[in-house]
């Protein structure tokens, strides 16, 4: 969100060279590892394959991945990072992640089929099933909510297979009122807090997904308001009045009134 930054990418010999200080201290046993933003191809191959070792370590090990990519605005999609980390995610990441949450673009990219209705977005997820993961959530959409044109649609497919070998899948759908204002880091939030609700409920993607979006309901009115209030009367808000509210939420983040219900498809 600002022109400027500063400071250095960690790259993958740096990150291998972190790995292998937890390795040899014995402390690289995880339950959860989650990723997110990346722009650097063999980055990404490292954590695959870290990942895959410490899943050998604890076989319960979930992987969150948020392959971050790129977004639409106004109906035209972007990629803002290289264009060759797409085959890294498609083939290498995605059939190694247990939870992913691509937005409608990212999901698009993953499969290279479109989605233009409903019906389009579950085979969409089907597909991304079949690549690897148990749980798939479309951050966000442009398609036509219920409940109308102020609303924003996720959906969410969790597919396990029971004892018996034989797989259910549960979806749902989200719909939460959309902020008029762009904000920079809600991607990072949602699957973080995906990642934190669904160890609490991990059978239970509806409620899930209640908690999560409505968590992000709270962050984002709250720091709506005080932008607003910020910036004075009349005046458009600057990024840094838009930072999200993150510790003034602690509350409704660690426990947030349930303000958004997910629809069983």
């Amino acid at each position: 969100g600002y022109a400027h930054w500063k400071g250095q990418v960690l790259n993958s010999d740096e990150l291998h060279e972190l790995y292998e200080g937890l390795k040899l201290n014995k402390v690289n046993r995880y339950d959860y590892v989650l990723t997110g933003y990346t722009r650097d191809t063999s980055f990404l191959a490292m954590v695959v394959d870290i990942v895959q070792e410490l899943k050998q370590q604890n076989p319960n090990l979930v992987y969150v991945c948020d392959p971050v990519m790129g977004d639409k605005w106004n109906g035209e999609g972007s990629m803002y990072v290289p264009k060759d980390l797409l085959p890294v995610y498609r083939d290498k990441v995605v059939p190694v992640a247990d939870i992913i949450t691509p937005n409608q673009f990212e999901a698009e990219l993953l499969t290279g089929r479109k989605i233009y209705t409903e019906k389009d977005a579950l085979e969409v997820m089907d597909m991304l099933h079949a690549m690897g993961p148990e749980t798939v959530v479309i951050t966000s959409s442009d398609l036509q909510a219920p409940l109308g044109n102020d609303y924003l649609i996720a959906l969410g497919s969790h597919r396990k297979t029971k004892a018996d070998g034989t797989r259910i899948t549960q979806r749902i759908r989200v719909e939460s009122p959309k902020v008029d204002a762009v904000f920079v880091g809600t991607g990072d939030l949602f699957a973080a807090m995906l990642l934190a609700w669904t160890h609490k409920h991990p059978n239970n993607l509806k409620v899930a997904c209640e908690k999560t979006v409505s968590a992000m309901q709270h962050v984002l009115q709250r720091t709506i308001k005080s932008a607003k209030v910020q910036a004075g009367e009349g005046n458009k808000p600057n990024s840094a009045q838009l930072e999200l509210r993150m510790v003034q939420s602690k509350k409704d983040i660690e426990n947030p009134e349930i303000i958004v219900k997910a629809t069983v498809l």
